[in-house]
């Protein structure tokens, strides 16, 4: 008996789900499967291996009965179609006991055993009444889940600004936290309209790359650090993370962006040693110094350029000479006609 980590559920639950006898299954497949709610429709996602379980959090227990035939397809279809009824006239029930909530999905299970309510409530709500109500109404079991407005996307939500499906209704298992902290820390822009997702919430896709900005940086001496470089000593105004790179401020007040290599030492005041983190520091500059001149001296020409060439023209030369000595009876002419 093989196992398989299936999908299923308008919310997209996850399950570690057996098959019955020697069924196999590929990615992609759509069956049909009993999970602790009743008999649902799902999709399988892989084979159950230790590793990929390992990443799941309190995954569900269920079987796999079936691929779905054609008679599923059209009874799904039925459904879809009836839940868009049930909605309506849920929705009618509750604004006639005028309640504090707003209703995001109804989902009827592919059994028949219960409808499932989906609400959004920023408080507590005394649904006792609603539900005898929604039970006579519908005939069958009534389950309210009070949802927040992540999950709302998870259920209603379909594409991105990126133009892909939102990461909440594909491949993520649990909701991330995300704050604001990380858009600043990426040098996002701080426009809401533009880093919020269909959620009206931070995106989630903020939280995928914090942990390696966190570690990037820390390789980085921070803002206000004082440190010396291959030209010179400065300050560190700015840090471009991803390029490892940082704006610095020297003491003559040029400003330059240099590559985290070219520190040389980053200096502490606090430090009790702070005086030979100085010396260290001029040292290293020092020599630095020293083998940028060597490097200069290294591509230098090994004899110095001649202003004529040895190898002129004997014909040229003599008619510099004659130039030059013309030069001289026409100053002699002057200086006689002056006397």
């Amino acid at each position: 008996m093989s196992k398989y980590i299936t999908r299923y559920g308008s919310m997209r639950l996850l399950g570690v789900l057996a098959t019955r006898g020697n069924d196999e299954f590929a990615r992609g497949d759509q069956v049909v499967v009993r999970t602790n709610r009743g008999l649902e429709t799902g999709e399988v996602l892989c084979e159950a291996t230790e590793n990929a379980i390992a990443q799941m959090k309190n995954p569900s227990n269920g079987q796999i009965i079936r691929r779905m035939s054609a008679d599923d397809d059209q009874e799904l279809d039925r459904l879809r179609t009836q839940q868009r009824d049930y909605f309506q006239r849920s929705q009618k029930i509750v604004e006639k006991h005028q309640l504090d909530m707003e209703l995001a999905e109804v989902e009827k299970l592919f059994g028949g055993e219960r409808l499932i309510i989906y609400y959004i409530s920023e408080d507590r709500v005394d649904f006792r009444q609603l539900v005898k109500d929604l039970a006579a109404e519908f005939q069958m079991r009534i389950e309210m889940r009070q949802i927040g407005v992540r999950d709302e996307a998870k259920l209603l939500a379909d594409y991105g600004d990126c133009g892909k499906p939102v990461c909440c209704n594909t491949h993520l298992l649990q909701m991330p936290p995300v704050s604001m902290k990380m858009a600043k820390l990426q040098k996002a822009t701080l426009d809401p309209t533009k880093i919020s997702g269909r959620c009206g919430r931070l995106k989630c896709c903020l939280r995928y790359e914090y942990d390696t900005y966190l570690s990037l940086q820390d390789e980085l001496p921070r803002a206000g650090t004082e440190v010396i470089t291959n030209s010179g000593r400065g300050k560190v105004l700015n840090q471009e993370i991803i390029s490892q790179q940082l704006l610095i401020q020297l003491e003559s007040g040029r400003r330059l962006m240099l590559h985290v290599s070219e520190i040389l030492t980053v200096l502490d005041r606090k430090s009790p040693d702070y005086d030979r983190q100085v010396s260290e520091g001029e040292r290293l500059l020092a020599e630095a110094r020293a083998d940028e001149i060597d490097a200069t001296l290294r591509t230098m020409p090994a004899e110095p350029f001649l202003e004529e060439s040895t190898e002129a023209d004997p014909e040229q030369k003599g008619k510099r000479k004659r130039r030059r000595r013309g030069r001289g009876n026409r100053r002699s002419s002057g200086k006689a006609k002056d006397g």
